[in-house]
This record gives C-alpha cells, sequence and structure tokens, in this order.
C-alpha cells in the first residue's frame, strides 16, 4: 500500500499548474523590488556624535585674551544645549577661537546646527566690537579630513601663497558643491591682504597710535554711494540721467600709503606711508603648505561619505 497523495490533491496544485507558480514568483519578485526602493540602507551605522564647529577671530589678541573675552562668554551660552554631549575649545595667539560641539548620535546635525546658533546669539552682545564685526561663524564639521591634495606648481613658477589664492577662488567652491562632501578647507596662506607693519619709532615721534592709524584706514577706505546726476524731481527738460561712481575701496599699496593719518593747521599732511611700510601679502603666516619641498597649497575635502579612494594632485605649470 502506497502512502503517496492521491493525484488532484492540493500537494499537486502547482506541479500541475506551472504558470500559475510562474505569475505568483513574478509579482512576490516585483513587490520586492518596488518595496526595496523604499527601504532605509546603510552601508555603515553611525558611530560619530555629529559636530557642530564654532570660530571666532579676535584680530591682534593672545590665547588668554581671546579665552576671557571670547570662548568664555560663548561657551557660557552654548553649554547645555539640547542633546548635547561635550564640547572643547582651542584658543590661539593668532586670534583665533574654535569651539567644537558634539551631540548624541542619534540627533539631527541641521537641527544641532540650528540650536547652537541660537545659542551663540545669545553671547553676541557680550563680544567684543571687533569680533562681532569680524563675523562668528557656525557650521557642520567633522573632526578630522577625509582625504587631502595638493595643489603645486612643479617647474616653481607660482609660490604658495597664489597657489592657495587660486584654490580659494577656482577649486574650493567647485568641491564644496560635490554631493557627501560637508567642507573643504586650505592649510596655509590662501587670502591675499594689505600688510601695514608700523614702525613704532615714527608713531612715538609724531605722537600717533595704532587706534589712529585704524580709524584713518576704515574712513578713507570705504565705499561712498554717490547717488545720481538728472534723476527724479528732475526740471522740464531734463533728458538723461547719470549714476555717479566715486572712488570704492583701495586697492594697491600705493593707494594705501596716501592715507591721511593727521593734518596740521599749518598745511602739513602726515601720511601712512610716513609711518608703515606696505605691501600685499597674506592674511595670516601661521602654516605654509608643502610637497616634497615645494611650495603648495594644501586642500583638505571633509565630508560625511567616502566620495574619494584615492590621493588627488593638481599641478600648474
Amino acid at each position: 500500500m502506497s502512502d503517496a497523495p492521491e493525484a488532484g490533491s492540493g500537494d499537486y496544485f502547482f506541479v500541475r499548474r506551472p504558470i500559475v507558480a510562474i505569475v505568483i514568483s513574478i509579482v512576490i519578485v516585483v513587490v520586492g523590488l518596488i518595496s526595496m526602493g523604499g527601504l532605509p540602507i546603510a552601508q555603515f551605522p553611525d558611530i560619530v556624535p555629529p559636530e557642530i564647529q564654532v570660530t571666532a577671530t579676535y584680530t591682534g589678541a593672545d590665547a588668554i585674551t581671546i579665552e576671557q573675552a571670547v570662548a568664555t562668554p560663548i561657551e557660557q551660552q552654548v553649554n547645555g544645549v539640547d542633546y548635547m554631549i561635550y564640547m572643547r575649545s582651542v584658543n590661539a595667539n593668532d586670534g583665533t577661537m574654535t569651539l567644537r560641539v558634539s551631540f548624541d548620535v542619534e540627533t539631527n546635525i541641521d537641527m544641532d546646527n540650528v540650536l547652537t546658533q541660537n545659542r551663540v546669539n545669545q553671547a553676541d552682545a557680550t563680544l567684543p566690537a571687533e569680533v562681532r564685526n569680524f563675523g562668528v561663524t557656525v557650521k557642520k564639521s567633522t573632526s578630522s579630513p577625509l582625504i587631502l591634495f595638493s595643489l603645486y606648481s612643479p617647474n616653481g613658477t607660482y609660490d604658495d601663497r597664489f597657489l592657495g589664492n587660486y584654490a580659494n577662488i577656482n577649486v574650493l567652491d567647485q568641491l564644496k558643491r560635490i554631493p557627501g562632501v560637508g567642507d573643504a578647507i586650505i592649510f596655509g596662506t590662501a587670502d591675499y591682504a594689505m600688510r601695514i607693519w608700523v614702525k613704532p619709532d615714527q608713531l612715538a615721534k609724531l605722537g600717533l597710535t595704532v587706534p589712529d592709524l585704524v580709524d584713518a584706514i576704515q574712513k578713507q577706505n570705504a565705499v561712498n554711494p554717490s547717488g545720481k546726476i538728472g534723476g527724479e524731481p528732475a526740471p522740464a527738460g531734463q533728458e538723461f540721467t547719470w549714476s555717479v561712481r566715486a572712488q570704492g575701496r583701495l586697492v594697491t599699496a600705493e593707494e594705501f600709503g596716501a592715507v591721511v593719518v593727521r593734518s596740521d593747521p599749518s598745511g602739513a599732511q602726515i601720511r601712512l606711508s610716513d609711518v608703515a611700510r606696505i605691501e600685499l601679502g597674506s592674511l595670516n603666516y601661521n602654516q605654509r603648505g608643502r610637497l616634497n619641498g615645494k611650495p603648495a597649497a594644501i586642500v583638505a575635502r571633509i565630508g560625511p561619505r567616502d566620495a574619494w579612494r584615492c590621493p588627488i594632485r593638481i599641478w600648474i605649470i
């Protein structure tokens, strides 16, 4: 006597009807493919806490002054922001302050950025005017760069200052627009600046101080809108209108040297070139980029994802 099921029983349904089995299999595959598009997929779990970076600059101040006048007021307000784990700050003798605030892993970094910005705004009134004028920056960050690449001139045609400025103008903005890139920074000299090297002995002889020079430069190195000629309401017969463009900000070292610091009743004038040496230099000299001993601009790519896996070198002949 056989124990096999009789013909026509349910165990042989899909064997006797293969088309039905094929159709059901195809439906299951199609539904799975459609559903897969809406499933959350992560190759690696989030294990690094989101980090918000707060930076401020107090030109000419040392590390202790930065700590007392800038870092302490900001830390007092930021401390205890929602979902914060810890924070740490670095105050440097070049007049910069960097505060890094770490948040819980499960928080939204965009919301963390907003919450930190609100707390920093509360400390704005207690900061020195020079710091407020320069600006306090709050942005998403990470503790270490993902990749570095160098921009250099093989023939030595350009120095690191030119290369850094070139990277700042032509490369940095393109990098920041790449999907997955959180930020991109340049190590070394990157921005040109008009450097004014004061002669203390000349200031002492003439009875001037550095704030006198700063005040004269700020007043004479400004954009002055001058209005229009022939604008409305105009008299009858006026057919043309001219926009007046006055001299704007100073550009060359010679123009800065012609800034009048003081005018005597006799008509004698003391100009900036009389008490200082002026040249077009770098915004800061704290870092210099090198590649194999040659001047270079070192660009760091910072971001949440691996967009590149290999080092990159860009050269300018």
